[in-house]
């Protein structure tokens, strides 16, 4: 149980004592704030309608209670202005540091029997991954991590969205213009490879339409007559069909896009438990629409396209199937949450998906729903703003998105010049500097991207997520690697294993500031696991990280004044070098030993 939780339990046994009844009100506990003396705040607002009496008067005589009940828990109190300031005994933090300091399980909570499905990266297989993906990627990821932190059996997943008419576009640039070129022979990354071929398209496609234009068409009647997007409709068609050169090409070329994202994926250390593909879940989606054909949910327009009406629900009509019989988007998406309810039965089932997309999801969970899909109100879309550059918004179509694998070598190279830059490097051997690059240069790029809510658009700006003095994760790094010097001193170590430490130790305000920040470690992975918000636990590795480099700067560790303070250092450096590791790994960090 949390110091906060602490608190409100003995808050409770409070109010009940002096009135005698139990409300049920819920009590609010917040941080002191640091302008008034204490650790924790009672709000005294929301309980003095229920109790009838001032503010004032409620908190001395609720403030008198806990004193005089708990006073091996708290040391002191003052009431202002409706708040009752609460100070902790340092007693509680040093018998907290004592049971704690080395538990590396700290924070983490046993089994809950639940199970979540959590969907990300996605992506389609025509094109590398770019940075749009990465605050996905990092962002799915990290939720995972933070959901099997909190007790649930945690299934990490992908879609493969590698078929359909974005697909036939790559595979007909290839056809027309490659001349057998593949990424052996031209030594480009097998995602790089097909990209370029998708971007190849659609600059040719522009002329096209331009020429149709100029002749008299209209700009969509250019876009429908254009050869390329009459051979890339038929392409489609013909792989449905079944067309044994079509997909011969297309399985090529999807096997050299997956070598290509692997490669990513391993340099980026993320994961999936499970992989599905387009291409398998688009027939149960076609059999979905059929069912649903018979049951009414959807409906046939006179030119054989299928539709729902969600008129009624505040939307509109929403193709799920074209007038070719081929499948939309929508469709394989109905046919995958199908198949995850049929081989998981998730409690939560989680889509980390761009907030472009709000729409297409909502009409997602009602159509699950009407064809009473199993687990269709489980549906949760993972709504998150794109991401921009200084010069504006990406465009994939016109070749400037910035690729995943260039910007990852960026920040590496950045990561160096810094470095260096700082005169950091001396007693380095080569091979571990440029580890620790990687390290520096990842981190700084995932840190930035999951330091802001997930809700929120944001703008990357490579030179700023490398700063030892800012708010990156080069900034816990340092702190990291500072706690880790520390720790490798001289008769440190000896002191943490075989030195006990006594209750009567007196804290300095920044030691029991560090100690109180600790402590939230796992209230706060439980706020950012309801949020599904790795923003707050970056929030609070960098609260730590600074908190901790106050506390350094004021007082030493290794050649504390006395030996019980020796003791009590020693012992608060290896858990906030604990929390750093635990909170950073919740985001995907690494932290080097030494920087």
């Amino acid at each position: 149980m949390t110091v906060s939780s602490k608190i409100e339990q003995f808050a409770r046994q409070g109010l009940i004592e002096l009135f005698q009844r139990d409300e049920g009100i819920p009590i609010q506990v917040n941080d002191t704030k640091p302008e008034f003396a204490g650790d924790y705040t009672v709000v005294l607002f929301s309980l003095v309608k229920s109790f009838r009496i001032s503010p004032e008067k409620l908190g001395i005589q609720l403030g008198n209670n806990l004193i005089e009940r708990n006073p091996e828990f708290f040391s002191s109190y003052s009431v202002i202005k409706g708040f009752l300031n609460l100070s902790i005994a340092d007693s509680v933090w040093i018998d907290f540091l004592s049971s704690s300091f080395d538990d590396h399980e700290y924070g983490k909570k046993k089994r809950i029997g639940k199970k979540v499905m959590i969907e990300y990266s996605s992506p389609n297989t025509n094109k590398p991954l770019h940075l749009g993906h990465l605050r996905n990627i990092f962002l799915g990821w990290s939720v995972a991590e933070i959901f099997n932190m909190n007790g649930y059996d945690v299934v990490k997943t992908c879609i493969a969205n590698d078929r359909g008419i974005h697909i036939c576009k790559s595979m007909m640039a290839w056809k027309l213009f490659a001349k057998g070129a593949t990424p052996a022979s031209t030594g480009i990354k097998g995602d790089h490879f097909v990209g370029d071929y998708y971007v190849l398209f659609n600059e040719e496609l522009k002329k096209q339409v331009e020429e149709l234009v100029s002749a008299g068409l209209s700009k969509e009647e250019a876009e429908k007559e254009s050869p390329l997007m009459k051979g890339v409709q038929q392409m489609l068609v013909d792989w449905e069909a079944g067309s044994a050169d079509i997909l011969e090409l297309w399985q090529t070329m999807n096997k050299w896009v997956y070598a290509g994202f692997d490669a990513t994926y391993r340099r980026l250390d993320v994961d999936f438990d499970k992989i599905y593909y387009e291409s398998n879940t688009y027939l149960l989606g076609k059999d979905l629409v059929e069912f649903g054909l018979r049951q009414r949910v959807f409906f046939q327009k006179p030119d054989a396209s299928v539709w729902i009406d969600l008129t009624a629900e505040g939307l509109d009509e929403k193709i799920v199937q074209r007038k070719d019989g081929t499948a939309v988007y929508i469709t394989q998406d109905i046919g995958l949450a199908q198949l995850k309810a049929e081989e998981y039965s998730p409690d939560l089932s989680i889509y980390v998906v761009g907030d472009e997309q709000n729409y297409h999801f909502k009409v997602l969970k009602l159509i699950c729903q009407k064809l009473s899909i199993p687990a269709a109100d489980k549906i949760f879309h993972l709504s998150y703003g794109m991401v921009e550059l200084p010069s504006g918004r990406m465009k994939t179509r016109e070749g400037t998105v910035v690729d995943a694998d260039d910007l990852l070598d960026e920040m590496h190279n950045e990561a160096k010049r810094k470095t260096q830059e700082q005169g950091k490097t001396e007693g380095i051997d080569r091979a571990e500097l440029e580890t620790l690059y990687e390290l520096i240069g990842t981190g700084g790029l995932r840190f930035f991207l999951l330091r802001v809510d997930p809700k929120k658009r944001m703008v990357f700006n490579p030179e700023e997520s490398i700063d030892l003095h800012g708010y990156t994760a080069t900034f816990v790094q340092y702190a990291y690697a500072r706690i880790k010097s520390i720790l490798r001193k001289d008769g440190v170590l000896e002191v943490l294993r075989n030195s006990s430490l006594g209750p009567g130790n007196h804290l300095l305000p920044l030691e029991k500031a560090l100690l109180v920040q600790i402590e939230k470690f796992p209230a706060m992975v439980d706020q950012a696991c309801l949020e599904m918000n790795p923003s707050l636990i970056a929030n609070f590795a960098f609260v730590v990280a600074k908190t901790f480099n106050s506390f350094y700067a004021e007082h030493s560790v290794a050649q504390a004044e006395t030996l019980e303070k020796k003791v009590l250092r020693v012992r608060l450096a290896n858990f906030t070098a604990n929390i750093l590791h635990r909170s950073m790994r919740l985001l995907g960090i690494n932290l080097p030993e030494r920087m």
